[in-house]
């Protein structure tokens, strides 16, 4: 089978996926009551007492009918009515369907949790729920290429090592360092490490950094991300040298250009190194945590498939040649122990993604994990619209990311295609 066709197969595969995906939304969705549907999909209506006129032609009986056959609250029935939850629930799900497909995910709930007690709450609040999360989607994109570019980094030289001297001092420690990442959870450590350093460093202490030379507090330092609205520390926003830049034009139009969305590439657009350095270090501290607990569970199928290539026939074929022990290790059997570990990368990236909520919180870092976990907290009201649009994202992710582990597993070994 030609690549091509290994590659549309593929994607055909994937559409009953985000259907059913799609369906099992639109069902917890319709759990909800038709007050909670509506705040989801427009924000949160104003109340009757601020209403001043309505189409008479919406019937009362959809929520909360008055006395006498007037409407309690006409404009939730209007948006019912263009919801269309007084029509059959088929129709409904084609609704829903043709909304999730187009990026309808409704608005930001202005009194939920996320909207008020996160540090850009008061930028997301009233946008739609697609728009939000475009702009907090970089963050959480730049922390996972991090995160993977140092997990490969790690677990494949050391899982293959871990293989060749086997049961000598390096497996042992690889294999304690397995161990240890699979007993550490990852928030747990973040805070650990978090409270570690704020405690070293003095929790009184005034860091001086080339980026912010009135100096910030230790823990404005180490958590938090540009831009934090001022929150954690007059230098991280809008302060020192951030405010040669003012606010960027992805939040507020017309101040400046802010051409990738993503704080490490347009500081280095914009040629300031330092700010670019700034925003790379708030993200190392939680990658490195993210890392390793994902390298623990990497290195031990590394190790495991390098072990099973190193007994095959052919293995022992290319050592009875004289082939040297270096190409034996990195041309024959590297090549092919990367099938199994591009397969458990793939697994593993939805569980990769799970943790990112909590990490963000522990390291206040402005990405959708962050709104994620706001946005289930009962504080302030929850956020339905946030909640099932963040669902949809990570699955468009995650299918994504499956897509082209299933691609590259299929270009190294060319019998996968054939199945």
């Amino acid at each position: 089978m030609q690549m091509w066709a290994y590659v549309v197969r593929r994607v055909a595969l994937l559409v009953p996926i985000i259907i059913g995906v799609m369906t099992i939304t639109f069902v917890l969705v319709n759990a909800l009551g038709p007050i909670q549907q509506i705040q989801s999909a427009f924000g949160n209506p104003p109340p009757h007492s601020r209403i001043q006129t309505y189409d008479p032609t919406i019937p009362c009986s959809l929520i909360n009918p008055g006395q006498n056959g007037t409407c309690a609250n006409p404009l939730y029935e209007q948006r019912a009515a263009e919801l269309g939850l007084d029509k059959p629930i088929f129709v409904q799900y084609g609704l829903y369907i043709y909304r999730a497909l187009t990026f309808q995910w409704g608005f930001v709930a202005n009194q939920s949790s996320a909207a008020r007690l996160t540090p850009l709450g008061a930028l997301i609040k009233g946008q739609p729920v697609a728009t939000a999360l475009s702009w907090l989607l970089p963050y959480t994109i730049e922390l996972a290429l991090l995160s993977l570019a140092m997990i490969l980094a790690i677990a494949i030289p050391l899982g293959n090592l871990s293989a060749v001297y086997r049961n000598r001092p390096i497996d042992q420690v690889a294999r304690v360092f397995s161990f240890s990442g699979f007993a550490l959870p990852a928030f747990l450590l973040g805070t650990l490490l978090v409270f570690g350093l704020v405690l070293a460093m003095g929790t009184g202490a005034f860091v001086h950094t080339p980026w912010c030379p009135s100096g910030e507090s230790a823990l404005s330092e180490i958590t938090g991300s540009w831009p934090s609205v001022s929150q954690y520390g007059e230098c991280s926003f809008p302060g020192g040298l951030v405010s040669n830049y003012g606010y960027p034009s992805w939040l507020v139009s017309g101040v400046i250009s802010h051409p990738t969305g993503f704080p490490t590439v347009d500081a280095l657009i914009h040629g300031d190194g330092w700010l670019a350095l700034d925003t790379l270090l708030r993200i190392l501290l939680p990658a490195l945590v993210i890392t390793f607990g994902t390298v623990a569970i990497l290195l031990r199928f590394v190790r495991n498939s390098m072990l099973e290539v190193m007994n095959l026939d052919y293995i022992r074929t290319a050592r009875s040649k004289g082939v040297p022990e270096s190409t034996v290790i990195h041309r024959h059997a590297g090549r092919n122990s990367m099938n199994v570990t591009i397969t458990v990368l793939g697994l593993t990236f939805a569980a990769f993604l799970s943790g990112f909520p909590i990490i963000e919180d522990v390291f206040s870092l402005n990405g959708v994990g962050l709104i994620i976990t706001y946005a289930v907290l009962p504080l302030g009201g929850y956020d339905f619209g946030l909640i099932f649009g963040s669902v949809l994202l990570f699955t468009f992710l995650v299918v994504g990311a499956n897509l082209i582990v299933d691609i590259l597993y299929a270009y190294l070994d060319p019998r996968v295609r054939l199945g």
